[in-house]
């Protein structure tokens, strides 16, 4: 196995929170209608499409057309999207923090879009720590697309087969392990500091 080089974070769910059920729990009280408002509204298919690039105008003006009814909890999404980011993971944070003041080659690759991540940033100093990062929302692809880590590649000349790539979708782990990165699956600080220090990084 290469020595790895490169390490690459995911943001939402490896080192902040993301729920949207935290402002809609208030907006759709009832439980079960704000499942149906998520499986047939404002899905993850939907939202998607705004990493990928799509404007919240244009966005909120297509699910308007077919759900008049629900027009103020659609808009609501982008309107209270700072509460669904509440708070940064510490011990993760930590740990990247740790690894860039070690001297690693940190970068960062995340499905966003453009606007709310510049609002994450000026929330969160620490995101503006790594060397950089590739925003799906900017460029117009979205993990686990094979094109956004070949660009994330040529965008910071990483050498794949040296890139650790830290995710918490089991998708995106394998998509980046298709595009000849190594990879790892987060589910909690305490196993990502030790699938590290498997891998013979310390910070």
């Amino acid at each position: 196995m290469t020595e790895i080089r490169h390490i690459v974070f995911d943001i939402g769910r490896v080192l902040i929170h993301y729920d949207p059920n935290i402002p809609f729990s208030r907006l759709i009280p009832d439980a079960e209608e704000r499942k149906w408002f998520f499986d047939n509204v404002c899905t993850h298919d939907w939202n998607i499409e705004q990493d990928r690039g799509r404007t919240w105008e244009e966005a909120e003006a297509l699910l308007i057309a077919d759900h008049p009814d629900h027009a103020e909890n659609i808009r609501g999404f982008r309107r209270h999207w700072h509460e669904m980011v509440p708070h940064a993971y510490d011990d993760s944070v930590a740990i990247m923090l740790g690894l860039i003041e070690s001297g690693h080659d940190v970068t960062m690759l995340t499905n966003f879009a453009s606007d709310t991540l510049a609002e994450a940033r000026e929330r969160f100093d620490f995101l503006n720590r790594p060397r950089g990062v590739t925003i799906s929302g900017e460029i117009g692809m979205i993990k686990p697309d094979r094109g956004i880590y070949d660009h994330h590649v040529a965008a910071f000349g990483l050498e794949p087969s040296a890139t650790l790539f830290i995710d918490d979708s089991q998708k995106n782990v394998d998509g980046a392990k298709a595009a000849g990165w190594q990879s790892v699956l987060f589910t909690d600080a305490e196993t990502l500091q030790a699938d590290l220090e498997r891998l013979g990084i310390k910070a």
